[in-house]
């Protein structure tokens, strides 16, 4: 077979895979319909990948060995991360779909620089990928540090921090502009040392809060690198699959910040979320906390007629959402009507708590979006928190001076009764004292959320 004719049918499978992409990513827009996409996608993948071994000239020793190291390093990672650990899962994925644009830039500029010219177009998309991918990578690196607690969550702020960044992003932009102008190892040099330390920079000063925005930001950012790097190849698959994720990125990242009431600027510059989970809260400016005992919250659940749960990330850590499912199938079984409540920034990522509910088993139908749900508190017995903090506090819809003012919040404190299981009596990952915990229609229910849950499942067979 000539080479003609392998790249037209390399043309054909990477249409195939294109429409795969777009088709598996729409399906992954709902939860019913989110295996088929994750089929799709993986097939378009697979077929890319066997499309691009067609390439005439092809060195197939190192294809051999990338997808070796690549699977091995895949299919060890599936089987050991934790569901709890996908947020910095995601985050790492995003760092290296970015380092790789930024090598296959690098790459690609000096086997053709040596040689002939490029062209204005081709440097200027060099450029792109290496300015977007380094940015992804050191971005993504520090966002996986503070969500897996190797930084802390807090905001790491310093005099002259937005004048450092801006003059990194000139930088990052002139050595963009100057590759344009010339094939120069220096403004290559330049253009992976701003873009290193921009990502460094932007995310540094983001407190763990708002890390969901971050993380759908940076997938964005690493969708873009790959669209780029396209281009750099002129792979048409490589820029369909690039634009898709780079645009769906954005998508989730403004449904993100919606959420939140919080605008993007504000996410990346405004220093939000200063205090600390392990910080106690001060009961003597807000009032005491009441503290519950299992038998008592096992009552108060058994004789209720309808339960609804909100599950946070305190139920990630704890691994509760299998001791959260036993125990609202024993309220079922006693005809009590069992109800989730999910906040969309609920967890360190979006989608987080679907995800460990969806491993749970949990049914689909009984999950319910803010807009849903909050009208049904007033009518609740029993509103269930489990290691959620922030999305529940009634400061973002009571006190206009409140940090998190204007937040669309779980509107819990209205039902009958507010119970919240928390390991302590500290403040949530924003850092900022929650209410909820002092009303006099809420009680504490201190310790490991899943330990706890399990008594509860225990005592509610003497109510």
């Amino acid at each position: 077979m000539n080479n003609e004719i392998l790249i037209e049918v390399q043309t054909i499978v990477y249409m195939v895979a294109s429409v795969l992409f777009i088709l598996g990513i729409k399906r992954l827009g709902s939860p019913r319909t989110a295996r088929v996409g994750n089929v799709l996608s993986m097939s378009a993948m697979g077929i890319a990948i066997l499309a691009t071994l067609l390439t005439p000239g092809m060195d197939y020793k190192w294809m051999l060995l990338a997808a070796v190291v690549g699977s091995g390093v895949g299919l060890t990672l599936a089987l050991k991360v934790e569901m709890t650990a996908m947020p910095q899962m995601v985050a790492l994925l995003n760092g290296f779909g970015g380092l790789a644009s930024a090598f296959v830039g690098v790459g690609d500029y000096w086997h053709v620089t040596q040689s002939v010219d490029p062209g204005l177009d081709y440097r200027l998309t060099i450029g792109l990928a290496v300015a977007i991918g380094t940015v992804t990578f050191t971005g993504s690196m520090i966002a996986f540090a503070k969500l897996q607690e190797l930084l802390s969550g807090k905001p790491f702020v310093f005099p002259g921090r937005t004048i450092v960044s801006g003059l990194l992003a000139v930088a990052l932009v002139g050595a963009v502009a100057w590759l344009t102008t010339e094939s120069n190892p220096i403004a290559l040099a330049v253009l992976l040392g701003a873009g290193l330390l921009l990502g460094i920079f932007l995310v540094l000063p983001i407190g763990g809060a708002d890390m969901p925005v971050v993380v759908a930001l940076l997938n964005s950012y690493s969708g873009m690198a790959a669209a780029a790097t396209g281009f750099v190849l002129n792979n048409t698959l490589l820029i369909v699959a690039g634009a898709l994720v780079g645009t769906s990125g954005l998508i989730l990242t403004q449904i993100m910040c919606k959420a939140m009431n919080r605008s993007l600027a504000n996410v990346m510059f405004g220093a939000f979320g200063g205090g600390s989970a392990t910080e106690e809260a001060v009961e003597g400016e807000m009032g005491t906390m009441r503290e519950m005992s299992v038998e008592d919250v096992a009552v108060q659940l058994g004789y209720a007629r309808q339960v609804i749960f909100v599950p946070g990330y305190g139920m990630a850590m704890a691994q509760a959402q299998v001791a959260l499912r036993d125990l609202a199938d024993s309220l079922e079984a006693r005809g009590v009507t069992v109800k989730y409540a999910i906040h969309p920034v609920a967890g360190r990522m979006p989608g987080h708590m679907n995800v460990l509910l969806a491993e749970a088993n949990v049914p689909y139908e009984k999950l319910y979006e803010l807009e849903q749900i909050n009208g049904e508190f007033p009518e609740t017995d029993v509103a269930v928190v489990i290691g959620a903090n922030d999305v529940v506090n009634p400061d973002a819809r009571d006190n206009p001076g409140s940090p998190i003012s204007g937040m669309p919040i779980l509107e819990v404190d209205k039902a009958q009764t507010v119970v919240v299981l928390k390991r302590g009596r500290g403040r949530g990952f924003a850092g900022i004292e929650n209410p909820l915990f002092f009303k006099p229609n809420t009680g504490m229910l201190f310790g490991d959320a899943k330990q706890s849950l399990s008594k509860l499942a225990q005592a509610m067979q003497e109510v």
